[in-house]
Parts: structure tokens; C-alpha cells; sequence
């Protein structure tokens, strides 16, 4: 328990340097959790969800000028505002800078709206890939948010775009590296920049983690994927592949990934039902082939279009400075022989929210019979 305290209080304390007005915050990646493989001086990642993000980078510009790149620092905060939003995944990030307390990090910007869009509709599946794992969060999202259903919804579409892509029978562990590949394949980065062994790298030493994020998502899902009740991760899990289940999967993906099903498998932008298109590939035997092209087109556009992005808001030194670090560590890394014990302190406040936006939704429907 004092560990995670004192690991919160050390994440509070970084963003007291930065503008208040933040609707959401979290930090991810090796920094925030342990990795296999990494050591613990990895920078650590932040994403600062704002409801205005003019006037947020006009704050920032203000308070922290050093932070942003020539020419954009003298551009001013709307010349930042429009590189955000206008391109690749609507996050603005500024790399390599050093806290006060001599902490090294990057941090992303992205406004509110844009980041409950990427959520709901896997428009860029970038940070809506990132929630799909465990992060750990620093500024919660007001109750009533809409950001907080998003976020859950988020995790209910990640467990349908799995479990479409899984065989009939699987363990835990090939279910959450699943999830996680979901954002990391079709990634440009992963082919030169990242650890071959990144997604089990991440899965392996989070999988307490992982479990406790996903549990009461699951429970929607018993009529779909029997998960037998053990601590056990490699035991056998059983997934119902029938048609009829597949058409039920199929429909409750995002929007984005829907429409490219429609255009693959009509073979162009001709207009088609989309109902009736699901429907077909549901009984289409190459339907998870087809699913992870379409999602390997999401996430390689907005990866190429981010990174590209990234030279322009980091500057061109600090951008190979990034790169290069990343190479090295790629070319140093290998599989891993001694996986760490997953942590049993608490993963992070997300499941948290998870578990209120599900309370508060079956609390709904309750009513809603009771009335009829």
C-alpha cells in the first residue's frame, strides 16, 4: 500500500507543473508499469485530456515555453491547436522533457472530444489501443463524463474484436495478448523502432492486472466464452464460434472498423447494407482475416501520419534523439528468460470506473424492467 502511494504522490507531482484544467489523465507504458526486459529509468508517458486545448497549450506555452519546438513555440498555442487536430491522431506530444524533480518524460495532448470519438469509433484505434490496457490514472474523469462510459465501452469493443480473431479454444494468456496486439499490428514501428517481443513483454508481467481490468467486462460475455475460475492463466478457455455469435460480435464493434468490413468485403465503396454485409461475413470462413486487414489499415495510418506529425512537434533533434532510442533498445533487447511476478498492488483507478459505469448501467436496467 505504501508503495503505491508513494508511487501516485511521485505522478500528482508531476502535473502540478502543467495547466489545471485537465478532464482526464493518465500515464502508460514501461514508465508506469513494468515491462520484461526494461529497466526502471524508462521515460515515463502521459496523456493530459483537455476540454479546450487552445487555451490549454496557451496556458502551457505560458508556464513551460521550452517544452515546444522552433518554429511552433513562436507560432503560438492556436498554430499548436491546428497541428493537433489536424492530423494524424489529434495528439500533440512533446518528448524528452525533464520535470523539476529531474523526472524524464513525453506527454501527449488530445481534447476531450477527439479522444471519446477514437474510444467510441476506433477512428485511429491510438489511444483507444492504449486503453485497452492497463494504465494507471492520475486526474479521474468527472461522474457523469461521457468520457466514462466511453472508456468502458472502449474495453467491451476490445474484448468482441478478440474474441472474433481467437480459435475455439485458447488460454487467458492468448486472450489479453489478443487485446493488446489489437493497436500493435499494422503499427509501421513495429517493423524497426520497437521490441519484437513487445506485446508479451507487456501481457506477461501485467496479467493480474489485465485480469482485474477485464473482469466485470466479462461477465457480459458469459453467454459467449466460458473462462473457468482459476489462478491459473494457461488453462483452456472455450468460445462459442457459431455464426449467430459472430453476427452478434461483428455488430458490437466500433464504427470504423464496420465500414471497412462493409468496403473489403464488397470489394469497394459501393454502397451495401451494412447489417446484411455483417451477416455474410459472420458465415465467411476467412472472417478473421478479413477483420485483422481491416484493423491493420486503422492503426497503420495512424501511426505513419502520427510519427510523421512527431517530427514536426518534437523538432528534429529531440525526434532522433526519441528514435534512436528506441532502435537501440530494439536491437538490445531479447526474449525473455525471467518473467517478474505481476504486482499485486492496486493496477490502476480505470477498473474502478469500469465497475461504476457497469453498476450504474444494470442499475438502469432494472429500472427500466421494473417500469415495464
Amino acid at each position: 500500500m505504501l508503495e503505491k502511494i508513494t508511487e501516485m504522490s511521485q505522478l500528482k507531482h508531476v502535473i502540478r507543473e502543467f495547466p489545471k484544467n485537465m478532464k482526464f489523465c493518465f500515464a502508460y507504458g514501461s514508465g508506469a508499469f513494468k515491462q520484461a526486459n526494461n529497466d526502471n529509468n524508462n521515460m515515463l508517458d502521459l496523456i493530459f485530456v483537455v476540454r479546450n486545448a487552445n487555451k490549454w497549450h496557451a496556458e502551457n506555452l505560458a508556464s513551460n515555453p521550452k517544452h515546444y519546438a522552433q518554429p511552433l513555440r513562436f507560432l503560438g498555442s492556436k498554430a499548436i491547436t491546428n497541428v493537433q487536430e489536424g492530423s494524424g491522431a489529434k495528439i500533440f506530444y512533446n518528448t524528452l522533457v525533464k520535470t523539476s524533480q529531474g523526472q524524464l518524460i513525453k506527454y501527449g495532448v488530445i481534447s476531450e472530444v477527439s479522444l471519446v470519438e477514437d474510444l467510441l469509433d476506433w477512428n485511429d484505434l491510438y489511444l483507444a489501443g492504449r486503453l485497452h490496457k492497463p494504465v494507471k490514472v492520475i486526474v479521474e474523469p468527472d461522474e457523469n463524463s461521457q468520457l466514462r462510459t466511453a472508456l468502458v465501452q472502449n474495453l467491451h469493443s476490445a474484448v468482441h474484436a478478440a474474441l472474433l480473431l481467437l480459435p475455439e479454444h485458447f488460454t487467458e494468456i492468448d486472450f489479453f495478448k489478443k487485446i493488446t496486439s489489437l493497436s500493435y499490428h499494422g503499427d509501421f514501428r513495429m517493423i524497426f523502432g520497437e521490441n519484437k517481443d513487445k506485446i508479451s513483454n507487456i501481457v506477461l508481467p501485467q496479467l493480474h492486472h489485465f485480469k482485474h481490468l477485464y473482469k466485470p467486462i466479462l461477465k457480459h460475455f458469459d453467454n459467449y466464452i466460458d473462462i473457468p475460475k482459476s489462478d491459473h492463466m494457461t488453462i483452456t478457455c472455450h468460445q462459442d464460434i457459431n455464426p449467430a455469435t459472430k453476427i452478434h460480435h461483428l455488430n458490437h464493434l466500433p464504427r470504423t472498423p464496420q465500414v471497412k468490413l462493409v468496403r473489403a468485403w464488397s470489394q469497394g465503396p459501393r454502397s451495401k447494407d451494412t447489417e446484411d454485409c455483417l451477416r455474410a461475413i459472420a458465415h465467411d470462413p476467412e472472417c478473421c482475416e478479413i477483420l485483422e486487414q481491416c484493423l491493420k489499415e486503422i492503426v497503420w495510418r495512424s501511426s505513419v501520419t502520427q510519427s510523421l506529425k512527431g517530427i514536426i512537434t518534437a523538432g528534429l533533434v529531440k525526434s532522433v534523439k526519441y528514435s534512436g532510442a528506441k532502435i537501440i533498445k530494439m536491437l538490445q533487447s531479447s526474449s525473455p528468460n525471467d518473467i517478474p511476478k505481476p504486482s499485486l498492488s492496486d493496477p490502476s483507478k480505470i477498473d474502478k470506473i469500469v465497475e461504476t459505469v457497469v453498476k450504474k448501467t444494470e442499475t438502469q436496467k432494472d429500472a427500466e424492467k421494473r417500469v415495464e
